[in-house]
């Protein structure tokens, strides 16, 4: 989990560990009373909170995902033309297929992928219809209750092959919010674009590590990543894991769904095959609630028990996102393509480990 948002006040560092609250990702709230498409069955919510997770193999049709890949492709071959203006690349590699494209952009380009990444332009319509699904919110709706906002973090996620920068290492997503947020359940759908494997690089939890509710101790960065981590022994010390006995992989098909709550630790493999492993995850809360993030920018209702009309108001929610590099000057592009990525999670946690990330970082 990130977000590059750069207007934040620095936290202290490791700051005191704040209260536990297990009750917030052991219970569930009441079911509601009448069945929806999309809703999980008892034993799977019953696993979603028993152990921090819940795989759904066949959520949705491949072709109603169909529309978030044309999205993805659109978005890469937006880099590409910003890219080969802006002279960073001679050969767009127009032909090149959704799975192969970037990662010959981001061998004419190193960063390229990472310059995606950090993207938060025009949020593709096909990405805001799948977060607002009936059917995803008829999920959503058993794990929080009937008042659902999207949190302030999304992801576009994409793996290109043996890229150690899009290797996610062991974390809560807790890690990356104000403390505020502990006693906040966010579920994340995690939605594969492909089949996904432990070959090419699927998710692995630990299962129960929410258990006791608390967030580990972090350390900020992992290799030549923005990411941060937390160590096997101290998730074994605070989480109460067992590296051995808890492990979990997440296998998830196309048109599969990893739901995870923001407690659990999990992390993503790398990625040995010869396609892209492209990802979304999208994230929601009770809308009453802290949602940890830094910044001014608010949840997007998107469902609300005192209006069972009501629709996303996503104009007020993008209203930041600019709409492309028209009328930027030479150093807002490239700053833009500076392939670095910094956050206020960086100086939450400990730096125990520099990069070029790191080195970016504005005090």
């Amino acid at each position: 989990m990130s977000s590059t948002g750069k207007n934040y006040q620095p936290p202290n560092k490791n700051p005191a560990p704040p209260e536990s609250y297990p009750e917030v990702y052991l219970n569930p709230p009441p079911q509601p009373r009448d069945k929806k498409p999309g809703q999980l069955s008892k034993a799977q919510v019953e696993q979603f909170f028993r152990d921090g997770y819940v795989v759904v193999p066949d959520f949705f049709l491949p072709e109603e995902l169909q529309p978030v890949r044309d999205a993805v492709a659109e978005r890469v071959d937006h880099l590409a033309e910003t890219l080969y203006r802006a002279g960073k690349i001679t050969d767009k590699h127009e032909k090149a297929g959704l799975f192969q494209r970037l990662t010959l952009l981001d061998k004419e380009f190193p960063g390229a992928a990472i310059v995606l990444v950090k993207s938060r332009r025009n949020m593709p319509r096909a990405f805001r219809d799948l977060w607002s699904h009936e059917r995803l919110l008829n999920a959503v709706e058993q794990l929080i209750g009937p008042d659902i906002a999207g949190h302030q973090v999304w992801n576009l996620r994409t793996k290109t092959p043996a890229n150690e920068a899009l290797t996610v290492p062991w974390h809560q997503d807790n890690a990356y919010l104000l403390p505020e947020c502990l006693g906040t359940l966010q579920p994340t759908a995690w939605i594969p674009l492909l089949d996904t494997t432990e070959w090419n690089g699927c998710m692995q939890v630990l299962k129960g590590g929410h258990r006791r509710g608390v967030t580990a101790t972090h350390t900020c960065c992992a290799g030549g990543t923005w990411y941060v981590q937390v160590s096997q022994e101290e998730m074994e010390k605070t989480l109460g894991c067992d590296l051995e006995k808890d492990l979990v992989t997440c296998e998830v098909p196309y048109g599969g769904v990893l739901f995870l709550n923001n407690c659990v630790p999990h992390r993503s493999l790398e990625n040995y095959s010869d396609e892209i492993r492209w990802s979304l995850d999208l994230r929601w809360q009770d809308p009453n609630k802290p949602s940890g993030f830094w910044g001014e920018k608010g949840l997007v209702l998107m469902r609300t028990a005192d209006d069972p009309g009501y629709r996303p108001r996503w104009d007020e929610f993008l209203q930041d996102e600019r709409p492309g590099e028209d009328g930027q000057d030479k150093a807002e592009l490239e700053e833009d393509l500076e392939p670095t990525i910094q956050g206020p999670w960086m100086q939450l946690w400990e730096i125990v480990h520099h990069n070029r990330h790191t080195g970016a970082l504005k005090l």
